[in-house]
């Protein structure tokens, strides 16, 4: 069996072509870092199988030096780094809204997320190399060797994401080199934004005066209110799905969970994209009453997750646990999911409710 065949083992696989599958809740927070195994998995295409000592990565467009980059090239021209970040699907905790009404899309539940050392260079020091000038219109469009409805995968981000320290060309993942699924031999790594945004199998970098025309950017990934249909979605009045919202979500007790009456302890996780998670509450009574629950995050490590944990008395009868999370700003999470539905099941972020029985 394959090294690929076992990882997809410990997931809950929703797609072999193209290969989707993510984490089970419990295992996903038993470790601050997701191990590589157990790692999200989220492609568009199939799998390329690449030669990385034939690999060459380009960087063309609006630059004064072209550059043709090997991977022996990215280690010994550039300094390495390592960021620890939290990549996410747009689409995570989709379950939620399927409940509601019929959306597309995979039916991921919470554990389309996780959090991993990236070690690489920063992309700012190859646009420096390229000799990018600064420009606050200009756009970083990524090129990848997965093919998507017969055309290469790509999006792009602002220069000024692209040159913000946190922003890598990543070659590891937890100190290991990246496993093919997770885009060897080098992917982006844009911490705070969709994981839509840090593609895979990088081949071409072009700096230009406008996003992406690739249809992943261009036509996907792009938020529409409720009344908006797949019929009636016009791309170019959807919202651009770039930061991630403020997102919470139970991981232990699993739902339909019996519980023995007494103390439970109840765990799970919190995202701000790019702000702090300053609170997580949680519930025992379906959101009636709150409790403050203990937080752990990492320092130094602005676009990682808070873990969370909390223990309840819960008496005998049926339970609805809840959690809504709080960010810097003073945000926080709508009560239900259908207050932000939306065709495409993107941005889930409404109240984690895992309903357990108690005896």
């Amino acid at each position: 069996m394959s090294s690929l065949a076992k990882r997809k083992m410990r997931l809950i696989v929703h797609g072999e072509r193209p290969y989707n599958a993510e984490t089970p809740l419990a295992r996903l927070r038993a470790h601050y870092r997701t191990t590589v195994d157990d790692f999200y998995v989220r492609s568009h295409g199939d799998l390329p199988d690449i030669d990385a000592a034939a690999w060459r990565l380009s960087v063309v467009g609006a630059v004064g030096n072209v550059l043709d980059l090997s991977l022996s090239d990215l280690r010994t021209r550039f300094s390495e780094t390592t960021v620890t970040a939290t990549m996410q699907c747009a689409g995570n905790r989709r379950a939620d809204m399927r409940a509601v009404a019929p959306v597309s899309g995979d039916p991921w539940d919470g554990g389309a997320i996780g959090t991993a050392d990236w070690t690489g260079v920063r992309l700012a020091d190859v646009l420096t190399a390229a000799d990018v000038a600064p420009g606050p219109d200009l756009h970083v469009a990524f090129e990848s060797h997965d093919v998507v409805d017969g055309q290469p995968y790509g999006v792009s981000i602002s220069l000024a994401k692209a040159t913000a320290g946190e922003t890598l060309l990543a070659y590891a993942m937890n100190g290991t080199p990246l496993p093919r699924e997770h885009g060897f031999p080098l992917r982006a790594v844009v911490p705070g934004y969709a994981g839509v945004r840090s593609p895979k199998w990088l081949r071409r970098i072009t700096v230009q005066d406008h996003p992406s025309t690739n249809p992943i950017q261009a036509e996907d990934y792009k938020l529409f209110p409720p009344h908006v249909s797949a019929e009636m979605a016009d791309p170019a009045q959807g919202h651009t799905i770039e930061t991630m919202p403020l997102n919470a979500a139970i991981c232990e007790p699993a739902r339909g969970a019996h519980l023995s009456a007494g103390t439970t302890v109840v765990r799970g996780y919190a995202i701000a994209g790019d702000r702090a998670v300053v609170r997580v509450d949680v519930s025992g009574d379906g959101g009636r009453s709150w409790r403050q629950a203990k937080m752990e995050h990492e320092a130094g490590a602005p676009f990682a997750w808070t873990f969370w944990t909390i223990v309840l008395d819960l008496p005998p009868g049926a339970h609805e646990l809840a959690v809504r999370a709080w960010d810097a700003a003073g945000q926080t999470q709508p009560s239900q999911p259908d207050d932000t539905w939306n065709y495409k099941g993107y941005l889930s972020t409404s109240w984690h409710r895992v309903p357990v029985e108690v005896t």
